[in-house]
């Protein structure tokens, strides 16, 4: 990954993803993540019986953004993603709670489940580097 874009989702802590419902019905839904930048693996918990949870699970296909934490009138920065979750069981989730809970240990005692999301193409908007100034990331061209 891009050390452009992995710096700037390092220093952020919220995202929003949006799935979809069986019509099509785009859902967005908010989280604190943890990303494994060599991988491209994006980690977030829930809890199990979330709307989004049952959502993801008809149709695992994703997109999210990342704004900074502190947004600026002057500067547009953001990050906006496509990807899809990962089942359970894909052997790229088997370390999902342990790289999770790493960052976040209070997420120890909210009940829930550490789902993944391998990410699939990343562009990153900085106008501080000029108006239309993107950095794009994308797994097929690791």
């Amino acid at each position: 990954m891009n050390e452009i874009i992995y710096r700037f989702i390092k220093q952020q802590t919220c995202a929003t993803i949006c799935c979809t419902d069986e019509q099509g019905i785009p859902y967005c839904f908010c989280c604190y993540y943890v990303v494994k930048p060599k991988t491209g693996l994006f980690y977030f918990k829930s809890s199990d019986n979330a709307y989004h949870t049952s959502l993801l699970a008809i149709n695992p296909i994703v997109a999210g953004t990342i704004l900074p934490d502190k947004l600026s009138k002057l500067i547009t920065k953001g990050i906006q993603s496509r990807g899809e979750l990962l089942e359970e069981h894909h052997p790229q989730t088997k370390d999902a709670d342990e790289i999770y809970h790493k960052k976040d240990p209070l997420a120890l005692v909210v009940k829930g489940t550490v789902f993944t999301i391998r990410l699939n193409i990343i562009k990153m908007t900085d106008s501080q580097f000029g108006f239309g100034k993107k950095n794009i990331w994308k797994r097929d061209e690791q």
